[in-house]
C-alpha cells in the first residue's frame, strides 16, 4: 500500500474525526441512552412505576380521555409492554399533541409527567439532534455518520499493527502512549458493531438521503409511495356529523387475530366526529422479532368494518429489519447490554481521538504560539464531559423540579430541556476559560451530578435504591440508579487523575 494513500487516509481520519467528533459523541452518547429510553422514562416519571399489564379496554381508556379530547379531530392509543407498563393517550391540543399516561389495568389516568424523558428527549436528540426545520438534524446526523463509516475504515489503513495493539495496552507508559493505546482497543473491540450501527442509521432514512431513489420509481408521486411502502391510508372529512363511534375493542381483536395472536402497538382515530372517520391499528414491533413490522388494519370508525389491510412487501421488510437491528426494540436483554456496552466503546473511541490529536500537537503549538489545541481542548471537553454533564443535569432538574413549574410560560417538560442545553453551552466556556483544570473540574461536577440524582429519585420518589432493588416491578429504577453511581465512580476516579505522569491529558503541562 503506498505512502500517499496512507497519508491521505491519516489526513481524513484525522480530519473528519476533529471536524465531527461533537456531533458524533453526542449521537453516540444519546443513541446508547437510548437503548434504555423507557427504562430512563420509569426513572424521571414516578407516577409511571406501576406492573406491567394489558390493556383491558380501549373504549374505557377513550371514556377517560374524552374531557381532555374535547373537539380533537386525532387522538391515540399506544399500548403497554413490559419495557413500558403504562398506556399512552395522545390528543391535539393548540396545535401540538400531547400525551398522557394510563394505568392499563384500569384505564386511570395518571398525573401529566412534566418531563419528556427519555423517549421524548434523550431517543429524539439521537435521531435528529431536536432540529427539524428542513429535515436539517437528519442531514447533519447522516453527515456524521458518513465520517463515521470513512472513519472506521481509514483507522483500519493507518492503524498498520492495530490489531496487534488490540493486545497491547500499556498504561504505565506516557499520556499519549496510554490514549493510543485506549483508541486502537476500543476501535478493534467495536469495530463490527461501530460500521454496521452507523450504516444501518444511514439506510433507515433513505427517503431523505437518497430521495431521488423512490422520485424516480415514482416519478415524484410522495403519497402513492407511502401508501405502497408503508401502508398509509388515508380519505377525506366529508364535513357531516359522524354516527357513534364502534367498538374499539372490537377492532384491536380483529387485527390481533389476523396476525396470528400479534399484539397492536398504535391505534389512531383520524376525523373524529366526522361521518368519514377512521381507525388505524397497527402491529406491535415489541418480541421475539427482529424486524419492526409495518403491518397496519384501517376500519371504518362507524360500521367496523375494514378498508384496508397492509403487509410488508420484500423490500420494505428488508429495510425494517434493518431498522430493527438499529433501534434493538426486540426482547433481548443480554443484546441490549451488549448494545449500550458497544455504543459506549464509541464514546470512548471518539473521546480518545480527541485526545491522541491534543497530545500530540500540545507542545509544539505552544512552542509555536497557535490556539489550535486551546480552541480543540475546549471543543473536546464540552463534547464529552460537557453533554454527560448536561444529561446529568436533565436528571437532576427532572428530580427537583415542582410538578407544576412554569417560568416564563415555558412548562416544566420545557425547563428541563432548557437546563439541558444551558449546562451544555456553560460547559464549553467553562473549557475554554479553565484550559488547564476544566477536565478535572468537570469530571467532578459530573460525579456530584450523578451521585446527586441518585440521592433525589430517593427522596422525591420514596423508591430508593434499596427498595427498587427489592420489588421487581421497579428494576428498571434500580438499574438507573446503579448505572448513575457507577457514572460517579467513573469520573471521580477519573478527576483524580494518575499521579505517575506529569504529562497526563487531566493536567497538561505548563508552557
Amino acid at each position: 500500500m503506498g505512502k500517499s494513500f496512507r497519508d491521505s487516509m491519516q489526513w481524513l481520519h484525522t480530519w473528519a474525526g476533529l471536524c465531527l467528533g461533537t456531533v458524533l459523541f453526542a449521537v453516540f452518547w444519546m443513541g446508547s441512552l437510548s437503548v434504555f429510553d423507557r427504562e430512563i422514562d420509569r426513572w424521571m416519571m414516578p407516577a409511571t412505576r406501576v406492573a406491567p399489564a394489558e390493556l383491558k379496554s380501549v373504549d374505557a381508556l377513550a371514556a377517560q380521555m374524552q374531557p381532555l379530547i374535547g373537539a380533537s379531530p386525532l387522538w391515540l392509543v399506544l399500548f403497554p409492554s413490559e419495557r413500558e407498563p403504562v398506556a399512552r393517550a395522545g390528543y391535539l391540543a393548540g396545535g401540538k399533541l400531547r400525551y398522557r399516561q394510563a394505568d392499563p389495568s384500569t384505564s386511570t389516568l395518571l398525573p401529566d409527567a412534566g418531563s419528556w424523558g427519555g423517549t421524548g428527549f434523550i431517543y429524539p436528540f439521537h435521531v435528529n439532534l431536536h432540529i427539524r426545520a428542513w429535515s436539517l438534524g437528519l442531514w447533519i446526523v447522516g453527515l456524521a455518520g458518513m465520517a463515521m463509516l470513512a472513519l472506521c475504515v481509514s483507522g483500519v489503513v493507518i492503524h498498520r499493527k492495530i490489531f496487534t495493539d488490540f493486545f497491547t495496552f500499556r498504561s504505565d507508559r506516557k499520556a499519549r502512549r496510554l490514549v493510543l493505546d485506549l483508541h486502537n482497543v476500543t476501535g478493534v473491540l467495536g469495530l463490527p458493531f461501530h460500521f454496521f450501527i452507523t450504516l444501518s442509521g444511514v439506510v433507515i432514512f433513505f427517503t431523505v438521503y437518497f430521495a431521488s431513489a423512490w422520485e424516480m420509481s415514482y416519478r415524484g408521486d410522495r403519497q402513492a409511495f407511502v401508501q405502497e411502502s408503508y401502508g398509509i391510508y388515508a380519505r377525506p372529512r366529508l364535513n357531516q356529523p359522524a354516527p357513534s363511534l364502534a367498538s374499539l375493542d372490537a377492532m384491536v381483536d380483529q387485527a390481533s387475530r389476523e396476525w396470528d395472536g400479534g399484539t397492536p402497538q398504535l391505534l389512531r382515530v383520524f376525523h373524529r366526529g366526522d361521518a368519514n372517520a377512521y381507525v388505524e391499528v397497527r402491529r406491535s414491533f415489541v418480541g421475539d422479532r427482529v424486524t419492526m413490522p409495518v403491518d397496519a388494519l384501517y376500519f371504518d370508525a362507524g360500521t367496523g368494518a375494514v378498508l384496508s389491510r397492509h403487509t410488508a412487501r420484500p423490500v420494505m421488510a428488508a429495510h425494517r429489519f434493518i431498522t430493527g437491528f438499529h433501534f434493538v426494540q426486540f426482547d433481548h436483554w443480554p443484546l441490549r447490554w451488549l448494545y449500550f456496552a458497544l455504543g459506549l466503546t464509541g464514546c470512548v473511541l471518539i473521546a480518545t481521538g480527541f485526545l491522541f490529536w491534543l497530545e500530540s500537537r500540545r507542545k509544539r503549538h505552544e512552542q509555536l504560539g497557535l490556539a489550535g489545541v486551546r480552541l480543540v481542548d475546549g471543543l473536546a471537553v464540552g463534547s464529552v464531559s460537557g453533554i454527560v454533564a448536561a444529561t446529568l443535569a436533565f436528571f437532576v432538574v427532572n428530580r427537583t423540579l415542582p410538578p407544576e413549574a412554569t417560568v416564563a410560560g415555558l412548562e416544566r417538560a420545557d425547563l428541563e430541556v432548557c437546563a439541558f442545553y444551558l449546562i451544555w453551552l456553560a460547559a464549553f466556556g467553562h473549557a475554554w476559560l479553565r484550559p488547564r483544570k476544566a477536565w478535572r473540574e468537570q469530571c467532578i461536577a459530573i460525579a456530584v451530578l450523578a451521585a446527586a440524582a441518585v440521592v433525589l429519585n430517593g427522596v422525591t420518589s420514596g423508591d430508593p435504591l434499596w427498595r427498587a432493588l427489592a420489588e421487581q416491578r421497579l428494576w428498571s429504577v434500580a438499574g438507573m440508579d446503579v448505572m448513575l453511581l457507577l457514572t460517579a465512580a467513573i469520573a471521580a476516579s477519573i478527576a483524580r487523575g494518575p499521579r505517575r505522569h506529569h504529562d497526563t491529558f487531566i493536567e497538561p503541562r505548563s508552557p
